[in-house]
């Protein structure tokens, strides 16, 4: 039974609680041949302990949760730290009538040999919500039993979601995701660190550090940032007034917002508001424009807006009101002007707006062969053209040249890429992060790529063009990357002639290294700013990728295993000579060969005393994609053979 089934089940289902347990069992304690009665959510609190369910054998720890169907056995090995466990029994029943299809599900969902596991993303909020499930279970009255209902609900809801995003990858989803998934969800409740460090069970440092290396931001930046995109909405789209966007958005001082803002946007509320006033106006006049009535101009360029004069006055609540002219929200103008293109290009839906000229293939025979394709996401299966012309790509940029696509937009990160620059000489900017609805819109695009960073943006581009969103870091290496846009794209043997060069061209690297670079050489990949000083392994761009999995160079062994998980770390300078190898490849925007050694600690390392030391910047070292790693790799391995 796939995802989809069991959501299908779920949407026709009732499931009723039989019995809720909290179970505490010491080191070396096991249980055998337990049949179980019904099926059953197990979720582990603390400790560990290894499971045979039937013929499949499952680790427990900190918050794994396994599902067992009815009648199997269960053998359970306590570990040495003991283990606490919640277990839920239920069981499922549809009303009738019941289709044949739901009644095959329901008969499969009960079987013995429905069993799995998996890792939560926000494993203290499931631990909540069964703890206040065990806590109305033992009331024995009849509302705090309608409150388990709703609990156990909520919980098999979580669950069914986290399946859906961990199906569409490879692993767990992506920490700097997770972190952003909660701001976008509560960035109108208090959220500090500390808060995320609860949440998360990370360390406060860990998950700072983690998600600035992810995205670029921390994550209280991001934070603000998600905020002034909310506000800027409601403005646009909602007569509110400032202090009542202040506290929807988490703040409860609208003159404190009003700084925010300016700073963030460039100019204040009420001036953001006046001039999408006057765009939309000029829009919806198309005798004061030379440009198309039906097609969007170009957004509003704020940054040389002259906002010296502004002010709010203290007193009267009439200042702090946004709006003096009625105008239709945001998404109705959008929608009007996409309905517009659609009917001024033709009425077979968004594929067809792309297509600027007729093709040879545009015969009735072409016609006959289908044009689209159904592609399965994160947020449900998507019809998408076979042979997209104009593709928005808000990521994954790099696989799109790989298999030589030019997209007509991008996101303004991948527009500053230095590996991009000589395949973007007439692709738009549509914005920072993701995009921005209204440059997109212009674009007529006819397939969007996002990941699931903004998933309020995916929503509004769903409107727009079919979109696909790939999971953020769910595509773990360059060959699974650039593999599944071929197949996405139509462009398989493209991928498969491009990857072909790409591991020639990484072999050849590495020969040429490994005749001047003895093998067990161990290398350290370390950035330092002005605060911090971090070592990457493999998935964090930096030179890791080209270092170690290109080379097969090592770290030094004592920080192995750090560097394999979580994959980085964080440390003081003191600790520096832990962390560097024989040869070092060192992201500072700040620093050079002799500044290091200047410093006391920097200067006593074998690699800075021997100008084993390759410096770059991060605008050059921070990309990991495809394009990047392969450049990087030779330029890496000309640096390498130099030293000979």
């Amino acid at each position: 039974m796939d995802i989809k089934d069991f959501i299908d089940l779920w949407n026709h289902a009732h499931g009723k609680v039989i019995d809720i347990r909290r179970i505490s069992l010491k080191a070396g304690e096991s249980l055998s041949s337990y049949h179980v009665p019904s099926n059953i959510f197990l979720m582990s609190i603390r400790g560990n302990a290894t499971l045979n369910l039937g013929l499949d054998f499952y680790r427990m720890q900190r918050f794994t949760v396994l599902h067992a169907g009815k009648g199997v056995k269960l053998d359970m090995t306590v570990g040495s730290d003991g283990l606490e466990y919640y277990s839920v029994y239920y069981k499922m029943s549809l009303q009738p009538p019941v289709s044949a299809e739901l009644d095959t599900l329901l008969k499969q969902a009960h079987s013995a040999d429905l069993t799995y596991s998996i890792t939560p993303d926000k494993p203290v909020e499931m631990y909540r919500l069964l703890s206040d499930m065990y806590a109305q279970w033992l009331r024995q009255q009849p509302l705090a039993r309608l409150r388990v209902r709703t609990l156990f609900h909520q919980f098999v809801h979580d669950i069914l979601h986290q399946m859906q995003v961990q199906g569409a990858g490879t692993a767990k989803r992506d920490l700097a995701a997770q972190i952003a998934d909660i701001i976008h969800k509560q960035f109108s409740q208090s959220i500090t660190l500390e808060s995320l460090s609860e949440s998360l069970n990370y360390s406060v440092a860990h998950i700072s550090s983690y998600f600035k290396i992810r995205t670029g931001y921390s994550p209280i930046d991001y934070l603000i940032k998600v905020r002034m995109d909310k506000a800027a909405t409601l403005l646009l789209e909602t007569d509110a007034t400032l202090k009542e966007i202040a506290v929807s958005v988490g703040y409860q001082d609208p003159y404190y917002l009003g700084r925010l803002f300016k700073k963030h946007k460039g100019v204040s509320p009420i001036r953001y508001k006046d001039m999408h006033t006057a765009q939309k106006k000029l829009q919806d006049r198309p005798d004061l424009t030379k440009k198309s009535s039906i097609v969007l101009p170009d957004a509003f360029q704020y940054s040389n807006y002259i906002d010296n004069d502004y002010q709010y006055k203290v007193d009267g609540e009439e200042d702090l009101f946004m709006s003096r002219h009625s105008r239709p929200p945001l998404a109705s103008a959008l929608l009007l002007s996409l309905i517009l293109v659609l009917s001024a290009c033709g009425t077979n839906g968004a594929a067809e707006v792309a297509t600027s000229q007729p093709s040879p293939s545009d015969t009735p025979a072409a016609a006959e062969q289908p044009q689209t394709k159904i592609v399965k996401t994160v947020n449900g299966e998507v019809e998408v053209p076979l042979h997209p012309k104009r593709i928005v790509a808000g990521e994954y940029l790099g696989s799109l040249i790989a298999l030589g696509i030019t997209p007509v937009g991008t996101s303004a990160h991948h527009i500053k890429n230095p590996y991009f620059q000589e395949y973007l000489k007439d692709v738009e900017e549509i914005g920072d992060g993701n995009g921005n609805v209204e440059k997109i819109l212009a674009l007529a695009p006819d397939l969007i790529i996002m990941d699931d960073f903004y998933p309020e943006l995916n929503e509004q581009m769903a409107k727009i063009a079919p979109t696909v969103v790939i999971p953020y870091a769910s595509l773990k290496t360059v060959h699974e990357e650039v593999t599944y846009f071929g197949e996405l794209l139509g462009q398989e043997e493209a991928g498969k002639a491009w990857l072909a060069d790409y591991d020639k061209r990484m072999a050849s690297a590495k020969e040429d290294v490994l005749k001047v670079i003895p093998a067990d050489s161990t290398f350290s990949v370390i950035e330092w700013n002005d605060k911090d000083i971090m070592a990457v392994g493999t998935s964090f761009g930096k030179g890791g990728q080209p270092i170690y999995n290109g080379f097969g160079f090592k770290p030094p062994a004592e920080v192995a295993a750090v560097l394999a998980d979580p994959g980085w770390a964080s440390f003081s300078a003191e600790a520096l000579p832990e962390y560097a190898g024989d040869y070092m490849i060192l992201t500072s925007d700040s620093k050079t060969l002799e500044d290091l050694k200047a410093e006391p600690v920097w200067s006593t390392l074998p690699a800075v005393r021997n100008n084993h030391v390759f410096l770059w910047t991060s605008d050059r070292s921070g990309y990991w994609d495809p394009i990047a790693i392969l450049s990087q790799t030779e330029e890496l391995a000309a640096w390498l053979t130099s030293l000979k």
